[in-house]
């Protein structure tokens, strides 16, 4: 027993100094690393600069609006009667004046024959009553009553001459056919549907905009139209009606404008969005939306500052400020505080960034912005 602590008190005098020494070792190169790190320099991260320049914008009020037919109605049966044949197609073009309908005139035609027989009796009657009174073989009262018995004859005649008349329908005006709603051998009444018909070029887009703009609005001022059916084109018209009075509950005022839509793309009904654009042009900061870094303190830009004692266009280093911002257009948006003319700006990827980071500025891979960009994924 006294053996094996022996041999154990010797194996420890022996394992400690060598197991210091290991200790001693890796202190050192732990020594070594921290100094190496804090004398480490990281490069410059590249970044995407943007520099701030004037910019004349057209300010524009936004506004939602409907599509509005500037002839529009839903055609029926004017009389009654059987539909003897049927003159459109749903969606065709129809031309003014064209015939649309045609309902059975049998009886009417029979009665106009009569009326017309009884207008040539009548108007014998009366000149022959006419012829006596020249020589006074008639009485007055006899003369005014054959005259009355022609007028009566001829008032038939235009009564079942209309009658038949209201048994062709014909378009009101040029424009597009709805669906119909009827079909041949069918009985209408008077006022039975029969489809719609609309004018749609031109056509009115009529929106809404607060009391407040009054001032701004007048005949004549564009108007840009947009809509999710035709996400890739932007439609022009312009201001041709101002409501003369302020709605009593929304206290906005209708405006109405005219557009040209020779290709019907624009339908009555359809929701589009308005941007009326204001007589006048304002001077601006613009700079890339992408620039802009939102957060609890409100908007902010990193802006590219030269190193003090580093050579030109290079040695930057960021410094964030606080941006006031305006109005947005496109790619755009507005400074209205925070930034000026030349001042050099990061255009994208401002969420992985610090105020003092060493940056250089490559601007190869750079997107291009616009006022009015056009995504291919719209």
């Amino acid at each position: 027993m006294l053996k094996n602590i022996k041999w154990v008190m010797v194996g420890a005098l022996i394992g400690l100094p060598i197991a210091g020494g290991i200790v001693a070792i890796k202190l050192g190169q732990f020594d070594a690393m921290g100094a190496a790190g804090a004398n480490m320099t990281m490069p410059p991260e590249p970044v995407n600069a943007y520099t701030v320049e004037e910019a004349a914008w057209q300010p524009m009020l936004a506004a939602v609006g409907s599509v509005v037919p500037v002839f529009g109605t839903a055609l029926a049966a004017e009389t009654d009667g059987i539909v003897r044949s049927i003159h459109f197609e749903a969606g065709a073009r129809v031309t003014a004046g064209q015939v649309l309908l045609q309902l059975d005139g049998e009886l009417e035609q029979a009665q106009l024959r009569e009326a017309k027989a009884t207008v040539e009796l009548a108007r014998t009657s009366f000149q022959r009553a006419t012829d006596l009174s020249k020589t006074s073989n008639i009485s007055r009262s006899d003369l005014d009553a054959a005259r009355t018995a022609l007028q009566r004859a001829e008032a038939q005649v235009d009564y079942f001459q209309t009658l038949l008349t209201r048994k062709t329908l014909r378009a009101p005006f040029a424009g597009r056919m709805g669906i119909h709603r009827i079909n041949v051998g069918q009985y209408l009444t008077k006022g039975t549907p029969v489809a719609g018909i609309q004018a749609l070029d031109p056509v009115y887009v009529e929106f809404s905009l607060p009391q407040r703009h009054l001032g701004q609005i007048a005949l004549g001022l564009t108007i840009r139209v947009s809509a999710d059916a035709w996400p890739d084109q932007h439609f022009t018209g312009t201001v041709t009606a101002v409501n003369p009075d302020v709605d009593t509950t929304t206290r906005n005022i209708r405006v109405q404008a005219t557009l040209a839509n020779p290709d019907a793309h624009l339908r009555p009904g359809m929701y589009v969005g308005v941007q009326l654009v204001l007589d006048r042009v304002d001077t601006v900061l613009a700079i890339p939306a992408t620039a802009v870094a939102h957060g609890p303190h409100g908007a902010s830009v990193f802006v590219l500052k030269q190193k003090e004692g580093a050579a030109a266009d290079s040695g930057w280093e960021l410094e964030k400020q606080i941006v006031r911002l305006g109005t947005r257009r496109g790619d755009f948006v507005a400074v209205n505080e925070g930034v000026s003319v030349g001042d050099q700006v990061v255009s994208t990827g401002v969420f992985k960034l610090r105020p003092g980071m060493a940056v250089k500025v490559d601007n190869t891979l750079a997107p291009e912005f616009r006022l009015s960009p056009t995504p291919g994924n719209s």
